[in-house]
């Protein structure tokens, strides 16, 4: 059984910095291609990062330079360090593994954490 764990949410002020963590088991493995997602209210789902088996990263343009994705295989441990927090980047964060790799249809997804700034 696949599972995807998030932690790491919570309230900070702007400018703040927090660190969400996505402990991940089952059939996940180095060669998955693994992405953070969020979700405002009122607002559709948005690609925020993701890290393919290669360690290559992507991101999206309103948090590129201020957010770091990460993934360590042998903890089994997706990371998003997020620094320089805006208003705008309060939402549900959530982790999902991409089987293929290719980080472009996700089939596993976590249950998500809230992340507020204010």
């Amino acid at each position: 059984d696949v599972q995807l764990v998030e932690s790491g949410g919570g309230s900070v002020q702007a400018g703040g910095s927090l660190r969400l963590s996505c402990a991940y088991s089952g059939y996940i493995n180095s060669r998955y291609c693994m992405g953070w997602f969020r979700q405002a209210p009122g607002k559709e789902r948005e690609g925020v990062a993701g890290i393919d088996s290669d360690g290559t990263t992507s991101y999206a343009d309103s948090v590129k330079g201020r957010f770091t994705i990460s993934r360590d295989n042998a903890k089994n441990t997706l990371y998003l360090q997020m620094n320089s927090l805006k208003p705008e980047d309060t939402a549900v964060y959530y982790c999902a593994a991409d089987r293929s790799g290719y980080c472009v249809s996700y089939d596993y997804w976590g249950q998500g954490t809230q992340v507020t700034v204010s």
